[in-house]
């Protein structure tokens, strides 16, 4: 894969209900592991951690996004989301 800035593509929504249990499980999980990720002044379980994401997905607080110039998944807030439209 190579990278060129000029031919660059958006980031595609993906809707959970696209994807099966598994590779959500998988893509949350991928989120809360990753370095950095803050849930407050207290450490939660991962489960209660998974919970909060799987609720905030199925409310639409986050949502799934495919960057298919880097072929990744990944998780971004609402307002995340909504600067990546603006960058269009």
């Amino acid at each position: 894969m190579s990278f060129d800035k000029e031919n660059q593509q958006p980031p595609i929504e993906v809707s959970a209900s696209d994807i099966s249990p598994e590779a959500l499980h998988g893509i949350i999980e991928n989120f809360i592991l990753r370095e950095g990720t803050d849930y407050g002044r207290e450490e939660a379980a991962f489960e209660t951690k998974f919970k909060q994401i799987k609720k905030q997905l199925d409310n639409g607080d986050v949502k799934i996004v495919f960057d298919p110039n880097t072929e990744t998944v990944g998780i971004v807030t609402k307002t995340e989301w909504q600067r990546m439209q603006k960058k269009k």
